[in-house]
């Protein structure tokens, strides 16, 4: 990366930790409330405005790949499928019917992905596509026809868009997400909202904290978590319920997904894909993307969802959007498959450190009551089972440390940066809380009850000290200098063990499947590994992972249908719902 690019970034970040972001007008504006899983949402005029912010620079041309013959249409990658329709070998009305059927049923009673499934919109807006597609021979928009799953915190005009929270129960929006109006004009199909955390605070649950959304490889266990906040996100496409999806990330809401349903997710940069028409948790800090099942699917549909927005200032004057998709496509190198370019992967200690031994004795936590809430991380799981998975999760770490070695990268191991500890504790990390606190200040001061389980970040970000605040801002820059200099200075790119690094600075990570594990939850449960990139570098993050899958098949397994995974299991109950507490979305949520 070039001197000029990380003193812009440097700067950029700077000007954003100074600057007080408005939040959005009108978001407490009310329509009369839709069904939950309604087949006629309640519709709007959408505002020609939201085509203004359209696909900007190079046309998107998809990658010719090898297709598979499939018994399923679901089975299909997005590209795979774009491919298919645009060469009229299937229409896009019964691509949409399979991935209906699966949601009528799985979802409601196993899954749970969806709040809002939007079956007679997608349905016309199928026959459109294949009208288009009929009329065009092959050209055109590249998504036309393909169904999207879209967080349910994303501007969807006409249709409602809740956070599940009951701040917003009611909220139809009258424009478009400029990210999803992008999708929607290449010809992406509008599926529905999937379940999140409130306000994206936790793994998906209604606004009391009634768990919802079940991990697709596991719908039967409450112990294995389908990842947050965008857990509705990654159940849709790990369940064959969606083409792709979109999430947000503040504090590990895509890449955590992903990386526990065995998923392909991108956070970019900060700034490189509009936050404009997306509910606000963190200014600073929230960055969309997409949650795919491959490399290749990712880098199609952040080809689309990139480029600058003059409603986002964040966006603006970057450098010109990578081509992502020709990051992607295969190269060979003495008849095998090889990187694009020369790779140094960074390895930081901890991605490889040996886990502790099982606790001997249960763990009793020392301050058990309420003031307990923020003051620190949650205890370590000790127990044989984490003990035994983090093992697995080790030796899969090594095995695809030593795939990328053998594609041609260059594995260095480094230390950490200056300061690493403390610049990314559990505290410093906490320092964002007034942000959240500032745009939603009216609420707080109408009726605290709205926040449901998620009030006490809120509260939390009200009672930290201006003081505090304004270091943890200082801290962040220090933190971002020492990556660029101290770990960029060496590598191309990085592992990571925790998203909240590099969410804290902006720096784009993928999360990507590089195993499975069967002892912790009786079933197949993905390992995920995590990379993290310099400032507007996702098309080295594509890249690497794109190779990977080239050699290895993790990417392409799918989970077992819940009757299966009954049958396997001997169980005959349903999954229970569980609940979260205020203690579990402060400790462990975004």
């Amino acid at each position: 990366m070039s001197e000029l690019n990380r003193r812009r970034f440097l700067e950029r970040m700077t000007s954003l930790s100074a600057t007080a972001m408005v939040a959005p007008a009108g978001l407490a504006a009310t329509a009369p409330r839709a069904s939950a899983r309604s087949d006629a949402p309640t519709i709007v005029p959408r505002r020609s405005a939201s085509r203004a912010r359209g696909r900007v620079g190079r046309p998107l041309v998809l990658p010719d790949i090898e297709r598979r013959q499939v018994a399923d249409l679901t089975e299909l990658t997005l590209v795979e499928a774009a491919a298919a329709l645009r060469d009229r070998e299937i229409s896009a009305v019964e691509l949409l019917e399979a991935y209906l059927d699966r949601i009528d049923r799985w979802d409601e009673a196993h899954y749970r992905a969806f709040n809002l499934v939007a079956s007679a919109e997608a349905r016309e807006a199928a026959r459109v596509a294949d009208a288009a597609l009929a009329a065009r021979s092959g050209a055109g928009d590249p998504l036309t026809g393909i169904p999207l799953a879209i967080k349910d915190n994303y501007f969807t005009a006409g249709v409602r868009t809740t956070a599940n929270s009951y701040l917003y129960e009611d909220f139809v929006p009258d424009f478009d997400a400029t990210s999803w109006a992008r999708l929607r004009d290449a010809g992406a199909i509008l599926l529905g909202k999937t379940q999140m955390g409130p306000l994206a605070t936790t793994a998906a649950s209604t606004p009391d904290g009634e768990r919802t959304t079940r991990n697709a490889w596991a719908p039967f266990s409450e112990e294995v978590s389908p990842g947050g906040s965008s857990s509705g996100s990654a159940t849709a496409v790990a369940g064959r319920m969606a083409a792709s999806s979109t999430g947000t990330q503040t504090g590990g809401s895509i890449t955590n997904p992903s990386n526990a349903q065995g998923l392909t997710g991108i956070k970019p940069t900060m700034g490189r894909v509009s936050l404009h028409g997306i509910l606000p948790l963190t200014y600073t800090r929230d960055h969309p993307g997409p949650l795919a099942r491959d490399a290749i699917d990712a880098a199609a549909m952040l080809a689309v969802m990139a480029g600058p927005d003059p409603a986002d200032p964040r966006s603006m004057g970057l450098p010109p959007v990578p081509d992502y998709v020709a990051a992607v496509r295969p190269v060979d190198r003495a008849g095998r498959p090889a990187l694009r370019r020369p790779l140094r992967v960074g390895v930081l200690p901890d991605f490889l450190r040996e886990p502790e031994p099982p606790a001997t004795e249960p763990e009793q936590d020392p301050t058990p009551d309420a003031d307990r809430v923020g003051s620190a991380p949650p205890p370590p799981d000790r127990s044989e089972s984490r003990y035994r998975r983090e093992l697995t999760i080790g030796a899969a770490r090594r095995a695809a440390l030593r795939t990328l070695e053998e594609l041609g990268a260059e594995v260095l191991e480094l230390g950490f940066p200056r300061d690493w500890e403390t610049l990314t504790s559990f505290h410093f990390n906490n320092v964002r809380l007034p942000e959240r606190s500032e745009i939603f200040l009216e609420h707080l001061r109408d009726d605290v009850r709205k926040f449901g389980v998620s009030l006490s970040p809120w509260i939390n970000g009200l009672l930290l000290p201006g003081a505090e605040y304004v270091r943890g801002q200082r801290g962040r820059l220090v933190l971002l200098r020492s990556i660029l200099d101290d770990v960029f200075g060496r590598c191309d790119v990085v592992t990571q063990t925790a998203p909240f690094p590099f969410d804290m600075v902006g720096l784009p990570l993928i999360g990507f499947p590089i195993g499975f594990e069967t002892e912790s939850a009786g079933v197949p449960r993905p390992i995920g590994g995590m990379f993290g990139a310099e400032p507007y570098a996702e098309d080295r993050l594509l890249e690497l992972v794109a190779a990977y899958q080239r050699v290895t098949e993790w990417h392409r397994r799918r989970p077992a249908d819940p009757d299966e995974l009954r049958e396997a299991s001997g169980s005959s109950s349903e999954p229970g719902s569980g609940r979260y507490d205020l203690f579990d979305v402060m400790e462990r949520g975004e």
